[in-house]
C-alpha cells in the first residue's frame, strides 16, 4: 500500500528501496529472501516484528509503526520516514553530504515509535491550534507556542523528550524534503532547560510505599513457598483424573451407580451450604471422581437417573468439602482460628489459582531481583544457573546486539523457587511468563495487570488464606525494582553492589547518577527506615553491653572510657533493684547512649555536649547540618572516638600498607613525610589497644 506522495521539486535523499534499519543488528528471520525488512518506500507503516529482537514484555502490536494512523496525509507521511530513516542511520552517507549530524549511535526502535507518536501528537495539535496543513509554512514561534502548550498538561520529563524532537527536526532541516523551520526555537538551550527540568535529577519512579509492600511481599511468598505445594498437587490429581475419564456417560451408567452405591465415596460438596441449609453439591470434581468430563450434554447434573441418587446421599450427610487433594496447609485466620488455606481445591478454582501463582512468582522476582519487566518476560525454561558459585539468571543482552554473551542477575533463593513455580504453571514451551489460557500463542502478559490482578485476588480470599489486606495503591514493575535499589542501599558499601546489579556500573566500577537515583531514599518510607535504623543500631549497644558484662572491653580508644561508665551505672541500677534481664534492657533502651557506628571507629558524640569533638574544630559547618563532620574524623585524637574489636585488622592492615610504601626506592621527601604521618596516627590508635599476652 502506497499513500499519494507530495510534488515536489527535489526527491527525497532516501531511496524507495533503502533498508530503513542498517545500522541495527538483525535477527536471523531478517536474512531471509522472503523476509519483509521494512523499507523507506513504505508508506502505509514499518512492521519490525521477526526484523529486530521485540523485548519480550511488548506484544507483536506495540513492534510497528502505522503511518496510516495520523500520518498519513502526504507531506507528514514524508516527514516522517525521512525523520525516521535518519534517526535509524546517524552515519548515512547522504546525511554527512547533507552536513547533518544526529550523533554516532542509531536510534533504537522504541526511540522511532516513541518519535512517531510524537509527530502524530503534534499533528493533530496543529490542526486544533489552526496552523497551516503543511509544517514548511510554520515557523520557530509555532514551535514554541506547542511546547507552551504541553507545559500545562505534561511533566516536563515528558516536554523535554517533545522538545529533543523538535531540535531534532531542526537539525536535519536542510535533509528534508518538505521544508521545515531550519531555525532552532531555542538556540543555545538544552530540551530539559526548555521544559524547565534541567535542574531536577531526583528519579520519577517512586517507591511503593511500605504499607503496600510488606503485605505484598508476604503474600507473594505465602503462595509460592506454602500454597503451591499443594495448588501443584490438585493439577496433578486432576490431569490424572481427566486422563482416564469418558466425556460421554453413555455405557458408564454401571460404573457411575457402583461408585455411588460404595458408601465409602464421599459426595463433594462446596464448603457453603444453600439458604435451606443443605450441601451444595461440586458437580465438577464428582463428575471427574466418578469418570466423566464435564460437558455441556453429558454430566450427573444433567443426568436425572443419577441426580436424586446423589442429591439423597448428599442429604444423608455422606459428603465431604475435601476437593482434589487433602492435607491442605495450615495457617491462621484474622479471627484467630486455624485451619485449612482453602476450603476444598476443586476443578472450578483451578485456573484462577494457577494464575494467582504465576503472578506471585512474578512479584517475587520483580521485587527481590531488581530485573526490568522485560528482563523479566525474557526469562526461559532452564534460566537458572549457576554463576561464580551463586545462583543467578542468564539472559540475552536485548538492548545490543543479540549475539553479545549472556547477561546475568545474582538472585536468592526465594527468587529460584519462584521462577521454578512459574515453570511448573506455565504451559508455554520456552517462556515462564505466559498466558495459561492459550498455551501456544507467544503474545504477553502486562507485568502490571499481573500485579493488580494478584493484590486484588488476595484481598478477596483473605477470609480463608489469613493473609493481610494490601492497601489500595500503585504497585508496578519498575517501581519494585526501584523499592529493592533503596531498601538493599541501607547497607554499608552497597553503591558498587547496586551498580552491578542494575547494570548502571561504569567501568570505573562505579555506581552512576542512576544508580544514585534508583537507591535514593523515598518521603513514604522514611519513619520505616528510621525505625530499622534504631532497632539494628540498639542491638549493636546490646552486643556492646554483653560483652563489657562478660568481662571484654566494649572497645578502645579514647571513647571507650564513657561507654564502659555508661554499662557499668546500667548493671548497677539492676543489681541495686535485684533486677532481671527485662529490667536491664529497659534501663539500656532509656540509657543516653548517643553512638554512631562506623566502618573504620564508633562516634560518640553527644550533639548536647559537643566540646572535644576535634571533627568541629576550627571547620565551617554548612547550614542546617546537625552532628559530626565525618569527613574530617580523627580517631586517633578525638574523645568520641571508639574503636572496636573488628576495626583492629583494618587499623594493623593499614599499618603494614604504610610500612611497605616506606621501602619504596627513591620515594620523595614530601611522600615520605605524608607517610609517616598517616603512620604516626595509625599506630596511635593502635597503641589504644593492649597487647596481648605472650
Amino acid at each position: 500500500m502506497n499513500l499519494d506522495q507530495p510534488a515536489s521539486e527535489r526527491r527525497s535523499l532516501f531511496g524507495e528501496k533503502d533498508a530503513v534499519l542498517q545500522s541495527h543488528p538483525l535477527l536471523e528471520s531478517a536474512r531471509h529472501p522472503d523476509a519483509t525488512v521494512p523499507r523507506f518506500g513504505d508508506t502505509a507503516g514499518w512492521d519490525f516484528n521477526g526484523i529486530v529482537r521485540r523485548p519480550a514484555n511488548l506484544s507483536p502490536a506495540e513492534w510497528r509503526i502505522q503511518f496510516s494512523s495520523g500520518l498519513e496525509e502526504p507531506h507528514w507521511n514524508l516527514l516522517a520516514r525521512e525523520l525516521l530513516t535518519a534517526m535509524a542511520n546517524p552515519h548515512h552517507e547522504v546525511l554527512q553530504e547533507a552536513g547533518v549530524y544526529l550523533g554516532t549511535a542509531p536510534a533504537k526502535i522504541a526511540t522511532l515509535i516513541q518519535a512517531a507518536s510524537k509527530l502524530r501528537s503534534l499533528h493533530a495539535w496543529s490542526k486544533t491550534a489552526g496552523l497551516p496543513p503543511d509544517p514548511s509554512h510554520w515557523n520557530a514561534a509555532d514551535l514554541r507556542l506547542r511546547v507552551k502548550s504541553l507545559r500545562a498538561t505534561q511533566k516536563p520529563g515528558t516536554v523535554a523528550t517533545h522538545v529533543a524532537l523538535l531540535k531534532r527536526l531542526a537539525a536535519i532541516a536542510s535533509a528534508l524534503t518538505c521544508d521545515w523551520p531550519g531555525e532552532d526555537p531555542w538556540p543555545g538551550r538544552s530540551a530539559r532547560q526548555v521544559a524547565h527540568c534541567a535542574g531536577e535529577r531526583e528519579l520519577a519512579t517512586k517507591a511503593i510505599p511500605p504499607e503496600i509492600w510488606f503485605p505484598l511481599i508476604r503474600a507473594a511468598w505465602a503462595y509460592v513457598h506454602t500454597f503451591a505445594p499443594d495448588i501443584l498437587r490438585a493439577v496433578g490429581r486432576r490431569d490424572e483424573l481427566l486422563a482416564i475419564a469418558s466425556p460421554s456417560i453413555l455405557g458408564r451408567h454401571a460404573g457411575v451407580e457402583a461408585w455411588l452405591a460404595n458408601t465409602a465415596n464421599k459426595i463433594p460438596v462446596h464448603a457453603a451450604t444453600q439458604e435451606d441449609g443443605q450441601p451444595r453439591v461440586n458437580w465438577l470434581l464428582l463428575d471427574l471422581l466418578v469418570g466423566l468430563r464435564s460437558q455441556p450434554t453429558y454430566s450427573l447434573v444433567k443426568s436425572s437417573r443419577h441426580k436424586s441418587h446423589v442429591l439423597r446421599a448428599a442429604a444423608e450427610g455422606r459428603t465431604t468439602t475435601q476437593g482434589l487433594v487433602d492435607g491442605l496447609a495450615q495457617v491462621s485466620r484474622p479471627d484467630g482460628t486455624v485451619g485449612s488455606w482453602h476450603p476444598g481445591i476443586g476443578p472450578q478454582h483451578l485456573f484462577n489459582l494457577t494464575v494467582a501463582l504465576r503472578n506471585a512468582a512474578f512479584v517475587l522476582v520483580a521485587a527481590l531481583s531488581m530485573m526490568r519487566d522485560s528482563e523479566i518476560h525474557a526469562i526461559t525454561r532452564g534460566n537458572v544457573v549457576e554463576h561464580y558459585n551463586s545462583p543467578a539468571l542468564a539472559s540475552i543482552d536485548e538492548k545490543g546486539n543479540p549475539s553479545s554473551p549472556r547477561k546475568h542477575w545474582w538472585i536468592i533463593e526465594p527468587v529460584a523457587e519462584a521462577i521454578a513455580v512459574a515453570e511448573a504453571v506455565s504451559p508455554h514451551a520456552e517462556r515462564v511468563f505466559a498466558p495459561l489460557a492459550r498455551p501456544h500463542v507467544s503474545e504477553t502478559v502486562d507485568g502490571a495487570e499481573m500485579t493488580a490482578a494478584f493484590i486484588a485476588f488476595v484481598n478477596a480470599s483473605r477470609d480463608w488464606t489469613g493473609l493481610e489486606e494490601i492497601p489500595a495503591g500503585n504497585a508496578r514493575p519498575h517501581m519494585f525494582r526501584r523499592t529493592m535499589a533503596m531498601l538493599t542501599d541501607q547497607f554499608p558499601g552497597s553503591e558498587i553492589a547496586l551498580g552491578i546489579q542494575l547494570k548502571h556500573a561504569t567501568t570505573r566500577a562505579l555506581a552512576n547518577r542512576v544508580t544514585q537515583g534508583y537507591a535514593a531514599s523515598d518521603p513514604s518510607w522514611s519513619k520505616h527506615l528510621e525505625s530499622a535504623i534504631d532497632a539494628a543500631r540498639f542491638r549493636h549497644i546490646r552486643d556492646l553491653y554483653q560483652a563489657h558484662k562478660n568481662g571484654h572491653p566494649a572497645g578502645f580508644g579514647p571513647g571507650a572510657a564513657q561507654i564502659s561508665k555508661a554499662f557499668d551505672e546500667i548493671q548497677e541500677s539492676v543489681a541495686a533493684r535485684g533486677g532481671d534481664a527485662r529490667v536491664e534492657e529497659s534501663l539500656l533502651r532509656k540509657a543516653r547512649i548517643t553512638i554512631r557506628f562506623g566502618t573504620l571507629n564508633h562516634c560518640l558524640f553527644d550533639p548536647s555536649n559537643p566540646v572535644g569533638a576535634v571533627c568541629l574544630e576550627h571547620a565551617t559547618i554548612p547550614d542546617g547540618h546537625t552532628g559530626p563532620l565525618e569527613e574530617r574524623c580523627r580517631p586517633d585524637r578525638c574523645r568520641n572516638s571508639l574503636i572496636g574489636a573488628e576495626h583492629v585488622p583494618i587499623y594493623d592492615a593499614h599499618r603494614r600498607t604504610q610500612l611497605a610504601l616506606l621501602q619504596t626506592p627513591n620515594l620523595p621527601a614530601c611522600r615520605q613525610a605524608l607517610i609517616r604521618r598517616e603512620l604516626e596516627r595509625v599506630e596511635t590508635v593502635l597503641d589504644t589497644i593492649p597487647k596481648e599476652p605472650r
